[in-house]
């Protein structure tokens, strides 16, 4: 699929940072499914060598929390700075730059509610604001 290159030069973003924000909001379906499907904390024991239990204990539910906390945190950065950009549209901005969903598919079967125009300059200030919002 060939991205349409966003000019955030005004916005002080360079390509280089514009394709970490890029690569960063492109794993929130990952984080998505992860945090649908990691609930279960419960392990089976380690067993190590000849019957015995090993040394290593851990706190599986602990680390599960943790982990679960780290990835809603990540997906709820992106989910506030898209309604930031533009409440209204918020839903299209995660569908274009999280799930790689093509423009013309957004405005012909989401019917979204505004031109191509004003959709990439939303698009541009999301990563802007992204962009600041990750610095803080």
């Amino acid at each position: 699929m060939d991205k349409r290159k966003l000019k955030l030069d005004k916005y002080g973003i360079s390509g280089k940072r514009f394709k970490e924000l890029s690569g960063f909001c492109e794993q929130y379906p990952e984080w998505k499914k992860q945090l649908n499907h990691m609930t279960d904390a419960v392990k089976s024991p380690v067993i190590d060598g000849i019957g015995a239990f090993s040394g290593n204990t851990s706190d599986s539910t602990g680390n599960l929390a943790i982990k679960r906390l780290e990835l809603g945190k990540k997906c709820d950065l992106i989910e506030n700075t898209a309604r930031q950009a533009n409440e209204d549209l918020a839903k299209y901005i995660i569908q274009s730059v999280c799930y790689e969903l093509p423009l013309r598919y957004l405005l012909c079967v989401e019917d979204m509610p505004c031109s191509r125009a004003a959709f990439y300059d939303t698009r541009r200030y999301f990563f802007y604001l992204l962009d600041q919002n990750k610095r803080t």
